[in-house]
């Protein structure tokens, strides 16, 4: 039986693997159990290189957040799917202040693992909140007295979905939650959107199909969307420039670490809704 650290909730099975913790593995975090640390070596070898694209994915979350504070004014955050901060100020709020200090930001997951440890990091920060949510109910998000204390949303809100609709079916209906979270947002927001894509696989093997096995056996439904099928996510909004492309290819930072092929997997943008 897997350790239950002190902030981990009891309701928390610790045998069974959590997104949220793997991500914070695959970063290089410390928050997360011997369950989610074997799922991941289960992962990486089915799909080598996967811990460099979800690396690859938290650098474009940095500099989408930085457009967004710096470029379009943005000063609140709703950030949905959010997982385990990172330590290095690397999270949301972090990347927000260097431009906004007083900029906002409202942290949603539905992991209680992931809410309890953000609220522990952010108890000292009248700015920032940690709530329990799912993406699949957008209204209980939106109608959260947390989210309405600290966000206005007749003011533009830069909505953040990130590595979150990969793990949602179409017959979900993600885009109609999507709409809802679209028809809540201020002119001038911004949304910022990542899904995991592979097309084919580095080897010319079935690393996809078997990654997407590895989180079948605790629940997750890895769906694998290409640009085409992605662009749907964006109804309503304007995509910026380069629009969608793989994760280091979104206007990359001088000193972007890019030469690895799996860097340029995914499916990234940024849009406003005007």
């Amino acid at each position: 039986m897997t350790v239950r650290p002190d902030w981990v909730p009891t309701e928390v099975d610790t045998d069974v693997p959590s997104v949220a913790r793997m991500y914070d593995v695959y970063v290089g975090g410390e928050n997360n159990l011997e369950s989610d640390r074997d799922t991941v070596r289960e992962a990486l070898t089915a799909l080598p290189g996967l811990d460099i694209a979800i690396r690859a994915n938290r650098a474009f979350l940095r500099r989408a957040v930085r457009l967004a504070a710096s470029e379009h004014g943005i000063t609140q955050f709703l950030d949905v799917g959010c997982g385990i901060l990172t330590p290095g100020e690397t999270n949301v709020h972090d990347v927000a202040r260097r431009t906004h200090p007083d900029a906002r930001v409202a942290y949603v997951d539905q992991d209680p693992a992931a809410v309890a440890k953000n609220r522990a990091l952010l108890a000292d920060d009248p700015n920032s909140v940690a709530l329990a949510g799912d993406f699949l109910q957008p209204r209980d998000i939106l109608d959260h007295a947390d989210v309405r204390g600290l966000i206005d949303f007749d003011k533009p809100v830069a909505l953040l979905l990130v590595a979150v609709l990969h793990f949602i079916e179409d017959l979900d209906d993600p885009c109609e939650k999507i709409r809802q979270f679209r028809d809540a947002l201020a002119p001038g927001s911004v949304l910022i959107l990542t899904h995991a894509y592979v097309d084919g696989a580095p080897d010319g093997g079935s690393s996809a199909a078997d990654l997407q096995d590895v989180y079948r056996t605790f629940g997750a439904k890895l769906q694998n969307r290409g640009p085409a099928e992605t662009t749907k996510f964006f109804d309503g909004f304007k995509l910026l420039e380069p629009a969608l492309v793989g994760m280091a290819d979104w206007r990359p930072d001088a000193d972007t670490e890019s030469d690895h092929p799996m860097t340029h997997t995914g499916v990234v943008g940024v849009a406003v809704k005007e």
